[in-house]
């Protein structure tokens, strides 16, 4: 198993290390079509998701499968796109969970 005390810096490091590494990176990036690819994963969620497959699993010992995998690959891609970008996103994160916190309820929309 992987180093589980990793940083989202971390992360984000190694995940686009590695997409350069596998030849993701040869030109400047789009990033529209690297939005695209996280849009992607999320609809590969929803499938998981809604064919009940909530537990990660290896089909015939080849790539691993399942919700929890998919929402793996959301965090995958957004930590390449952001490390690319040099956005923090550690600090992203923080800053945008505590603007949360001081919300209303549901955003003020619906109240049930």
């Amino acid at each position: 198993m992987a180093n589980l005390k990793l940083t989202i810096a971390d992360i984000c490091l190694e995940a686009h290390d590695n997409a350069k590494k596998k030849g993701f990176y040869k030109k400047n990036a789009n990033i529209l079509e690297k939005l695209a690819l996280v849009h992607s994963e999320v609809s590969e969620a929803v499938e998981d998701y809604r064919n009940g497959m909530m537990q990660t699993y290896e089909p015939t010992r080849h790539k691993p499968c399942g919700f929890p995998i998919e929402l793996a690959d959301i965090i995958i891609r957004v930590c390449d796109l952001a490390e690319y970008l040099k956005i923090d996103l550690n600090e992203a994160i923080i800053f945008k969970m505590a603007y949360n916190k001081t919300r209303p309820y549901k955003h003020g929309g619906k109240k049930a």
